[in-house]
């Protein structure tokens, strides 16, 4: 058949720019379709009040690039966009410990850790990777409890996706022997997350769909895929079809046909995707569909200082050191820059109790045990720099299985080990320690503190990897079972807990995918 491309990559974060790039290189014709926007560095705003240019809800003519998704058990945070989550995500890079390379549904199909190593290396050179050279007043804090608990061999600075440089000064690319973008240095202004304004941050327009654009790849934005079909045979060796509307809600339809496919939209892209086209097209889809997922075990408070002259908490990097706590769990300082005080109106303090009438409690308690303190946490002026972000991750396992909804699109449903949960107490207890050293209270998300339920920024998970279609979506190279030219490369394929941020396994983990296919040689 006289098809137009040879790939079709659905989604271009971390998984789909790689894919895009070494496809490209290999010969193929290759084309992504991303239902986000493109972005420049004067398109983010200057802080998340603009939910306008920050959020991504379309219905409500909010076309950003950042995505709350509430569902039952979990309040998933994601970035949307030509890029994806690279636009909205800390930077951060760490390799996860040897747990997660011995454990969960792809442990006996490779030796992983020895595997990776190498295209891990790939990826901090690709991601331009450079170790957080200063640290700030919310990395000194936390650097100070780690003295005072015994951990202070266990506190480092982040290894970030972060242009350093000369604050502010403009270069030519330094990464790719100009055939890459300028950049400029980083001012450590803390709005990573609200989208680097300074073209410091090495997002993945930056580099791999960069330089995959100069080998001839295509990136169609504002399209949201919503169907495949397979060409001929049913296993889908002849091609597929792939249809796709407008994700703005013009009536913009189109399709294309290819010779294979890769979903890379993340977890909330590719998971609800395949289960819909399980029931109408693609029969053949393992029933292993939408099942273990994971929540990183994370927990998100917010400490607010409440100092009579506090220290300016926004500066630095989004998250810009690490405290390993023990050898299952993590502590990250997370800051957002001047200004973006948003998520102040969605935090209240967090009690922990099983019982939710002890957590509303809990918290006249402490207005009546604290009023002053509270009082000065709700009404701060330039609450974002004297707030800090805590992110705690547990290597602790524990998954949810994902369904298409009835009223929602989306459910969850319990799966196997301890309930995913907003209270851990070791959490709190740093919660605490950080507090004391700036006078504040711990809070959380609103859902956090009353329904108990967490919020991740690291959903994982989905389409697993098995040794069969019984055990897992995808095979140890990343392939569907059951058709032919299909996969998966996007964090939906993380088939055990990481415990620590996961971009730079998705893209470890799609470099290695991608090395595999040969090279176009027609």
């Amino acid at each position: 058949m006289n098809l137009d491309y040879d790939y079709v990559i659905i989604g271009s974060g971390f998984g789909g720019s790689v894919s895009a790039l070494r496809l490209s290189e290999k010969g193929y014709k290759v084309l992504v379709i991303e239902k986000g926007k493109w972005f420049k560095s004067e398109d983010f705003p200057k802080n998340n009040w603009n939910i306008k240019k920050w959020i991504w809800e379309p219905k409500l003519r909010l076309q950003g690039f950042f995505k709350m998704t509430f569902l039952n058990h979990v309040t998933v945070l994601s970035g949307v966009g030509v890029g994806g989550g690279s636009l909205t995500y800390a930077n951060t890079l760490p390799v996860p410990k040897k747990e997660f390379f011995n454990s969960g549904s792809w442990s006996k199909l490779n030796n992983w850790e020895e595997l990776l190593t190498p295209f891990y290396e790939t990826g901090y050179k690709m991601l331009g990777a450079n170790v957080n050279p200063t640290l700030f007043s919310a990395d000194l804090t936390l650097q100070d409890i780690a003295k005072e608990i015994g951990k202070e061999a266990h506190f480092e600075a982040t290894k970030v996706a972060v242009y350093f440089g000369e604050a502010g000064k403009k270069v030519e690319d330094p990464y790719f022997n100009g055939k890459g973008p300028d950049r400029t240095g980083c001012t450590h202004c803390g709005a990573c997350m609200t989208g680097c304004r300074f073209n410091a941050k090495n997002t993945l327009d930056k580099n791999y769909l960069y330089l995959a654009q100069q080998l001839g790849a295509k990136i169609l934005a504002e399209k949201e895929v919503v169907n495949v079909t397979f060409l001929g045979n049913e296993d889908g060796s002849d091609g597929y079809k792939i249809s796709f509307k407008s994700s703005l809600g013009t009536k913009e339809n189109g399709s294309v046909t290819a010779k294979g496919v890769i979903f890379s939209g993340g977890v909330l892209g590719t998971v609800p995707l395949l289960l819909a086209l399980k029931e109408k097209s693609l029969p053949n889809l393992s029933d292993m569909v939408g099942c273990n997922i994971r929540t990183n075990n994370e927990s998100l408070l917010v400490v607010t200082s409440t100092e009579k002259n506090p220290k300016d908490y926004s500066k630095g990097l989004a998250i810009g050191s690490i405290l390993h706590t023990d050898e299952n769990s993590h502590l990250e300082p997370v800051r957002y820059g001047e200004g973006s005080s948003f998520f102040k109106i969605l935090t209240m303090p967090i009690i922990h109790s099983k019982f939710i009438l002890i957590r509303v409690f809990g918290v006249l308690g402490l207005a009546l045990k604290q009023p002053i303190r509270l009082f000065k946490t709700i009404f701060a002026k330039n609450y974002a720099k004297r707030t800090t972000v805590l992110l705690f991750m547990q290597t602790l396992d524990s998954t949810l299985q994902l369904k298409l909804g009835n009223i929602t699109k989306m459910k969850t449903k319990r799966e196997k080990g301890e309930k995913a949960t907003a209270f851990i107490p070791e959490a709190l207890d740093f919660g605490k320690k950080f507090g004391k050293k700036v006078k504040g209270i711990p809070f959380a998300n609103i859902t956090d503190a009353i329904l108990g339920t967490p919020t991740t920024a690291h959903i994982l998970g989905g389409a697993v990897m098995g040794e069969n279609e019984l055990t897992g979506v995808i095979d140890k190279n990343c392939c569907i079972f059951g058709y032919k030219n299909m996969m998966v490369c996007d964090g939906s394929i993380i088939s055990a807990n990481p415990g620590v941020n996961p971009s730079l396994t998705i893209t470890a983990i799609s470099e290695y995918a991608m090395s595999v296919i040969p090279t176009n040689n027609n």
